[in-house]
């Protein structure tokens, strides 16, 4: 008869955590959360982490799980809040490339629809004024052909300016992930 007291299983109390993320995001993150601690669970029934919620169509739910007697929680907890922050400052970097070019492509069509507008209400008038519709024409044409332009030489100057920034941001992950898996092991 085998001993039943060989077999028993440390007790191991476990803190959980969910993040929802882009799948492009996915590795990036565990490998960050893992040297903090967490590990996957696998203990996750159903969806395997994919949300079907029509508005997080992209989205994916990591979730993990830490030993509640980690050492050095404190410390971990703390570069894990500066690691959460960086990613946070990346994500809205990211965005800001393309939210200024958005902006003034915007400006520019709206008004070069203004200028058709005017054009339009010149040319229906009664009598027509077609030098006045001429004149507004052009540029209300120029203002719905120039938004493309405007669009990929905004984000090109975005991107040259904001590139470095997010580089020095993964390069201050990197090092608080290497500080958080010295504190592990």
């Amino acid at each position: 008869m085998e001993d039943i007291g060989a077999k028993k299983k440390e007790f191991v109390g476990y803190e959980y955590k969910e993040v929802i993320t882009d799948k492009s995001r996915v590795s990036f993150l565990m490998d960050g959360y893992e040297n903090f601690g967490w590990e996957a669970d696998g203990n996750s029934s159903g969806d395997c982490g994919v949300n079907q919620n029509s508005q997080l169509k992209n989205k994916v739910i990591l979730r993990l799980k830490r030993n509640r007697k980690i050492i050095n929680k404190m410390e971990l907890t703390r570069l894990q809040r500066n690691f959460e922050s960086c990613v946070r400052e990346i994500e809205t970097l990211e965005k800001s490339k393309t939210s200024a070019a958005t902006m003034y492509a915007l400006i520019i069509a709206v008004a070069g629809t203004a200028f058709m507008a005017g054009a339009t209400f010149a040319v229906t008038a009664q009598p027509p004024h077609i030098i006045l519709c001429i004149l507004l024409a052009i540029p209300g044409f120029i203002g719905w052909i120039l938004p493309y332009f405007v669009y990929k030489k905004v984000l090109e100057n975005r991107t040259e300016k904001v590139t470095p920034l997010i580089e020095e941001k993964y390069d201050e992950i990197y090092s608080l992930c290497e500080k958080g898996n010295k504190l592990l092991g």
